[in-house]
């Protein structure tokens, strides 16, 4: 079945000038300034940035750059978790977790110590860049190791407070920035928040995918909760929401990547599930990333279909 949806466009964008990408380096920077624990190590992306360039002129011993070289920008950041400093690292998706998994893997992952690593670029938000700076598969790499926590902001605002937080911890931390985002910020709370009631299935919208499912679930009733926060995810809030057995997973990267999860959290109960996320196709294609969102099936029309389709 095809529901008509005339009204649906693509979702506001944020109203102001301010960016994850911003929120980030404001709140890293304040972090810097405020705690003698925090490293920024930095391969020459975001390097520039005014706040990043004060914080390199007041704390240089905290603040470094090691050039265009991923795979080091993360070994140094395990060093310095090994000398019991707190490093955030920083770089786009691609880059920093592709390029440097082994490093990844083995620098904080094997030697035990924990770190933050914050990317830029998601899925594919630089998308003049081409296929090199597209990473739709970041999140599913950290569920090759244990316990990664994983932030998928869905706003400017809901960057600050996470980072902040596991500043204060020594866990392993990913936060995946993105370019896309929803109109308004939501909760921050590590748990499934209930945004739309319904008599059908419950559909988690996970970080800038949100407003895209509320225009797509607007004459379909459906139970509609967001997740930014989806490692480790909210089990326990899966199970009291998917009350008829029926979960429709739209995530902004590799289709099906929680899949396992849901799986896993529903097996004791019968159920089904929807995967909508990226394609595993390359394309071949630059446009734009509201494009890429229309082609990998992201966009509000699209998710209609797919929801109306599998609840039928």
């Amino acid at each position: 079945m095809t529901t008509s949806l005339p009204h649906i466009g693509h979702p506001m964008k944020v109203p102001d000038t301010t960016t994850m990408r911003d929120a980030f380096i404001d709140a890293a920077a304040d972090l810097i300034d405020d705690d003698p624990r925090v490293a920024v190590v930095l391969a020459d992306i975001s390097n520039g940035h005014e706040r990043f360039a004060q914080a390199a002129r007041e704390h240089p011993d905290r603040v470094l750059n090691v050039g265009i070289r991923e795979a080091l920008m993360v070994s140094a950041a395990g060093g310095l978790a090994l000398s019991g400093m707190r490093p955030i690292a920083h770089s786009y998706a691609p880059f920093l977790v592709e390029r440097a998994y082994e490093q990844i893997k083995l620098d904080f992952e094997h030697q035990g110590v924990g770190g933050i690593l914050v990317s830029v670029g998601a899925s594919y938000d630089w998308s003049q860049g081409g296929y090199t700076h597209f990473s739709p598969g970041d999140v599913a790499l950290f569920d090759t190791m244990p316990d990664w926590t994983v932030h998928v902001p869905g706003h400017p605002k809901e960057v600050g407070g996470p980072l902040r937080a596991a500043a204060l911890t020594d866990d392993k931390v990913y936060m995946r920035l993105s370019t896309l985002s929803n109109a308004a910020p939501h909760q921050t709370t590590g748990r499934l928040s209930v945004i739309k009631s319904g008599e059908g299935p419950l559909v988690v919208a996970v970080g800038p995918t949100l407003d895209n499912v509320l225009l797509a679930t607007a004459g379909i009733s459906v139970t509609v909760a967001y997740a930014n926060t989806v490692r480790p995810f909210d089990v326990e809030g899966l199970r009291a929401l998917a009350h008829t057995g029926e979960v429709v997973l739209v995530e902004p990267y590799l289709e099906g990547t929680s899949s396992r999860v849901v799986a896993e959290a529903l097996i004791d109960r019968p159920h089904r599930t929807l995967a909508i996320g990226v394609k595993r196709v390359d394309l071949h294609k630059y446009g734009t990333p509201t494009d890429h969102e229309r082609w990998h099936g992201l966009d509000p029309a699209t998710i209609s279909e797919r929801i109306a389709s599998f609840a039928r």
